[in-house]
């Protein structure tokens, strides 16, 4: 699938691992803390003209609502730049950019976008080549809607099976970077593949690729089906859509393979997300904060999975649960289900769409010898506040199920049917 769309994208007929290509950009993307106010100084000294405003999206979702003065200023930076240069997308205060861009309609299969976060990698759950670059690198994709890439190798990763009752992509993917390691699929592509990965819905396979980069991937890659056809369909997407997949006798550096039947609940320990832990290794460990929500976990699905568990009861009295739904779109859909009503009940302090606590910016930030978990994308020390906190991560069904017992919980305890 890289081969094919950095093929398409350096506007060759094939290209192969290895290789260093001049590529073309589809779509451009800044957020606000790596965005304007960090390039503009640099692109103005270079000229200062955009190669296309249409194929330039900016989103201002770190700092917002701003914490500080020094938020607000990057915010106003962020606005004004996007104003002066009269972008078509701009958004703000509508939740996390990789959530945001893939809503609006910016991502398409077979597309190349590259955005100043590690987690653009997202967008490969719609089959489009997605990947971070640095905000100096993101100057010289401004001005002249090219740069250079190494063609990754790719390792495929095959899921067959169902998954339990309990268990979910974000199990699949803690379980695939266990193996992996945090480095261990470095400058290389992870394409998610079996029956397990075609059962999935989009937001599940968003959880795979937007957490690729966790094992040093490059970007992670599902291929492309009616899923996301439809899901395309009700973004307001009319055109033709190209089905990107890899051919039978496609040739990789690496394969691993599952049976999703075996897994049980994943927990990624501190320090490291490859610092992981069936849920039976790890159960009772008591944490002060719980976290659902970011462009990880914070869709509807995740949001319906954890009202499913906590409906009718209470967070532990001992801990604060905070969630943040993914987008303003989640937010509203959350709140016409009655979503939102079912986790305030329970206790929950519902936050406005952000990427907030998740990167230690605003919101709900732990303080030191707090232990939270998160269904965020990283447990880095001082990732989510001080650096002597602990964060763990999981699914939000352990998430919602750690928040009523105020320990780290089995979600299955919540979810399995009895069997007469």
């Amino acid at each position: 699938m890289s081969e094919k769309i950095l093929a398409k994208a350096s506007r060759r007929s094939e290209v192969k691992a290895g290789e260093i290509v001049w590529v073309k950009v589809d779509i451009a993307m800044m957020h606000d803390l790596l965005g304007p106010w960090l390039v503009d100084g640099a692109f103005k000294r270079l000229g200062g003209k955009l190669f296309d405003k249409e194929k330039v999206v900016v989103v201002s979702d770190h700092c917002t609502p701003p914490a500080t003065v020094h938020q607000a200023d990057i915010l106003k930076c962020t606005r004004d730049w996007a104003r002066l240069q009269e972008l078509s997308y701009y958004y703000e205060f509508e939740g996390p950019c990789h959530q945001v861009i893939a809503e609006h309609g910016h991502v398409r299969p077979g597309r190349l976008i590259l955005g100043t976060d590690s987690h653009t990698c997202m967008a490969g759950g719609l089959g489009a080549f997605a990947t971070g670059i640095g905000s100096t690198e993101m100057v010289g994709v401004l001005l002249t809607g090219e740069t250079w890439l190494k063609v990754p190798e790719t390792i495929k990763v095959i899921w067959e099976g169902k998954l339990p009752e309990g268990v979910y992509s974000k199990d699949i993917v803690l379980k695939t970077i266990k193996d992996l390691g945090h480095a261990g699929a470095t400058y290389q592509t992870l394409e998610f593949s079996g029956t397990a990965i075609e059962g999935l819905s989009i937001d599940d396979r968003f959880v795979l690729s937007n957490m690729a980069v966790e094992a040093g991937a490059k970007t992670g890659l599902i291929k492309t089906d009616e899923k996301v056809i439809d899901y395309l369909r009700s973004r307001g997407i009319t055109e033709e859509i190209e089905l990107i997949h890899s051919d039978p006798d496609a040739s990789y550096s690496r394969v691993l393979q599952y049976n999703a039947s075996e897994l049980e609940p994943q927990v990624a320990c501190p320090h490291e997300v490859d610092n992981v832990h069936g849920i039976s290794a790890v159960e009772g460990i008591s944490v002060d904060q719980v976290y659902l929500g970011s462009c990880t976990n914070g869709r509807i699905s995740d949001l319906r999975t954890a009202a499913e568990i906590l409906k009718g009861k209470k967070v532990s009295k001992n801990i604060r649960c905070l969630v943040v739904p993914a987008s303003q779109h989640i937010w509203m859909e959350a709140n016409k289900e009655g979503i939102l009503d079912v986790l305030t009940e329970a206790g929950c302090i519902v936050n406005m769409p952000s990427c907030g606590a998740c990167g230690g910016f605003t919101s709900g930030v732990i303080g030191a010898g707090e232990v939270v978990m998160s269904s965020s994308n990283r447990n880095f020390r001082g990732r989510m506040g001080s650096p002597n906190g602990e964060v763990y991560l999981g699914s939000p069904a352990t998430v919602a199920a750690t928040a009523i017992e105020g320990r780290i919980a089995d979600p299955r305890n919540y979810l399995m049917k009895e069997v007469y």
